[in-house]
């Protein structure tokens, strides 16, 4: 061969080429692969009927839950309706089955008056009453047209079967009672207040019912005529 030129062969490498080209590492170190959502179901595609059919279960399963809890809840409700209604605290008779008293029937206290140590029990609609104490066991009564303090003006009286109804509900029958007395001109002559008497549960138990509304006299002994029309 002419002109050619000889060139010795380069020397064969120790081992692979390593530059450009990955490494591998042993399993141990090879980082951990993430874990990758399932691909969506392509546009169109029919779904998995085993699918539908559990989601169709389900669905009803939730609906039949919601119900049984809503009739829980209604029965529930119905239930503590009816134990409010039987509680022991109310009274066994309707208590606006009495009739509040403000016209006396007959004469106030036919007794030769004055009288002391006159027990609330026998109060009479139209009693007169001097040196008045709402709260006495005891109180005297005299003619309405001498001096006095205080005048009985509506009574309300409960039936005798009923349970105690607690100190606010008897409070507030005696307002009520106040509210329908009807007093004559002359009690304008005079400057009075409403007062409030009912029962203790001591002397309800008695049988105390009688829940009474008086008109008095801060002044005192001044009042000389029935207030009462």
């Amino acid at each position: 061969m002419d002109n050619q030129e000889q060139r010795p062969f380069p020397p064969k490498p120790a081992g692979p080429p390593t530059v450009g080209v990955p490494q591998i590492t042993s399993p141990a170190a090879a980082p951990p692969t993430p874990r990758m959502a399932p691909p969506a179901a392509p546009p169109g595609a029919v779904p998995d009927p085993s699918l539908l059919k559990r989601r169709r279960r389900a669905s009803l399963l939730l609906k039949a839950l919601f119900a049984v809890v809503l009739v829980g809840v209604v029965l529930a409700l119905v239930w503590l309706a009816n134990r409010l209604d039987t509680q022991p605290t109310a009274p066994a008779g309707d208590p606006g089955s009495g009739v509040v008293e403000i016209s006396p029937t007959h004469p106030a206290s036919p007794r030769a008056l004055p009288q002391e140590g006159v027990t609330p029990q026998d109060y009479r609609l139209g009693d007169c009453f001097k040196d008045f104490d709402p709260a006495a066991l005891r109180s005297t009564v005299v003619a309405c047209d001498s001096p006095h303090s205080a005048q009985l003006v509506a009574v309300f009286r409960y039936p005798g079967n009923d349970l105690y109804p607690g100190r606010e509900a008897l409070a507030a029958k005696a307002l009520e009672a106040c509210h329908a007395a009807k007093l004559a001109p002359a009690a304008y002559d005079y400057a009075l207040n409403f007062q409030r008497a009912y029962p203790s549960g001591t002397s309800w138990d008695s049988g105390d019912r009688r829940v009474d509304c008086f008109v008095t006299a801060d002044a005192g002994n001044v009042i000389n005529t029935s207030v009462l029309p």
